[in-house]
């Protein structure tokens, strides 16, 4: 799945991205917006887009003086599957946070960094995930590793992206906090914490 960009899964036209752009705001955006909040320094593709989804009746276009004003209309029929699409970043994050939540043994901490929590990546990206494990459990602890396994093959089912799982020890926190490797910097920047306290509370520098 394109982290940045995952309904590119289903849909991978431009027309996704603008439908994306639209499903996020209620308030009416020109053409010229919609091509800013796309990152398109001409906004020619995403007007023929939005007038293409116009005739379509799933974008509502409306005249503003000289300009053109563009929303979704969620009274369409496909308008709860574009909430979806453009959803799904959420959702895998809804989904990490209920897999671990039901875990026997509970992780001191999870949390996802890297580019899928800057929300960049691609369909080649790996998912991080930075993983405490509870000081009372042994790291080859059968039940642990198959919760640690079972979540890394749920990540690819759901994403077709492979989970990149680094694991540590709650005593190696301490080291971290000492040594500072660069993995420490980018949690402290960019992760996204699904279970526990947050990364920068706990390697808040010594």
């Amino acid at each position: 799945m394109d982290i940045a960009h995952p309904y590119k899964a289903v849909c991978p036209t431009l027309d996704s991205g603008v439908l994306s752009v639209l499903a996020g705001t209620s308030r009416p955006l020109t053409g010229r917006e919609v091509a800013r909040l796309l990152g398109k320094r001409s906004h020619g593709g995403a007007l023929n887009a939005l007038n293409r989804l116009a005739e379509q009746g799933l974008v509502d276009r409306e005249e503003a003086g000289r300009a053109l004003l563009f929303t979704l209309n969620r009274d369409h029929l496909a308008a709860p599957a574009v909430d979806v699409l453009a959803g799904m970043r959420g959702e895998l994050f809804r989904r990490l946070r209920s897999t671990i939540g039901s875990w026997e043994l509970a992780p001191v901490h999870v949390s996802v960094f890297g580019s899928a929590a800057r929300g960049e990546g691609d369909a080649g990206s790996d998912i991080d995930l930075f993983v405490v494990r509870p000081g009372e459990v042994d790291g080859e602890d059968p039940a642990w590793r198959s919760e640690l396994d079972l979540l890394a093959r749920q990540v690819q089912r759901w994403t077709g992206n492979r989970a990149g799982i680094a694991e540590v020890g709650e005593a190696e926190l301490a080291r971290l906090r000492k040594d500072e490797p660069p993995i420490v910097a980018e949690l402290r920047s960019d992760a996204i914490t699904v279970a526990g306290a947050a990364a920068a509370e706990l390697l808040e520098p010594v």
